[in-house]
């Protein structure tokens, strides 16, 4: 590409960001926005520096989209807010947080107001309406249900070396921090899963799904080993 060709493609990109604004889009700095022609953006949304939106995007009014996001072939409901993200192929709700640095992968359905926070990556799955994964989480081909609150450090483990397996997290349920969750399972309705469990089976609604070993306290080992006394 010349310098020539580069001013041709400048202009067409400041062209569509202009139109934007003209349709009532923000832009902290029109020009580090990189949006491609079929783009939709609703009115009052804000977008941020260094952001790309590229292929088929809806995003749509009051929406927050902060820097360094990148958003390709996705929709994007109304005031949503997106910090440092990349979305990719996926659906986020009404009224949703996702990120900073978060990672929405191919056919992920977020519901509204739900939280996608730093660090958690969601694939191939959905997260019903309310629904929170707050920090440092993966969610892959499973289906969580409506205000579930998924804790820092929870593993849907989807794979066992040869298949891809599914799980499925009903409506109100409580996953605590550490947890990895071995699919196939089922967590049923209101379920708690408590902090450091593996689950490998089935958690009925209502129930307590405590599976970590007990805690084994050997009083002086560290003295005995001359662990204190080191040079």
């Amino acid at each position: 590409m010349n310098f020539a060709e580069y001013e041709t493609i400048e202009k067409r990109r400041l062209e569509i960001n202009i139109k934007h604004l003209e349709n009532g889009v923000n832009f902290i700095d029109i020009r580090t926005a990189y949006i491609d022609a079929d783009v939709k953006i609703g009115s009052g949304t804000t977008i941020y520096p260094c952001v790309v939106l590229e292929g088929n995007v809806i995003i749509g009014a009051n929406c927050i989209i902060g820097q360094n996001s990148k958003i390709t072939n996705s929709k994007i409901a109304d005031d949503v807010e997106i910090q440092s993200s990349v979305i990719l192929k996926s659906k986020v709700g009404a009224a949703s947080k996702v990120g900073p640095f978060a990672y929405l992968r191919p056919n992920s359905i977020i519901g509204s107001h739900c939280k996608v926070g730093d660090f958690v990556e969601v694939k191939n799955s959905s997260m019903g309406d309310g629904s929170k994964a707050s920090h440092l989480t993966y969610i892959g081909d499973s289906d969580v249900g409506r205000d579930v609150n998924i804790g820092c450090g929870v593993v849907f483990v989807n794979y066992d070396g040869a298949a891809k397996h599914r799980s499925i997290v009903g409506d109100g349920c409580f996953i605590g921090c550490n947890v990895n969750i071995i699919s196939p399972v089922i967590i049923e309705k209101g379920a708690y899963v408590a902090a450091g469990s593996t689950v490998t089976k089935n958690v009925p609604s209502g129930a307590l799904c405590v599976a970590r070993a007990k805690d084994k306290t050997i009083e002086g080992w560290v003295e005995r080993k001359g662990l204190l006394k080191k040079k």
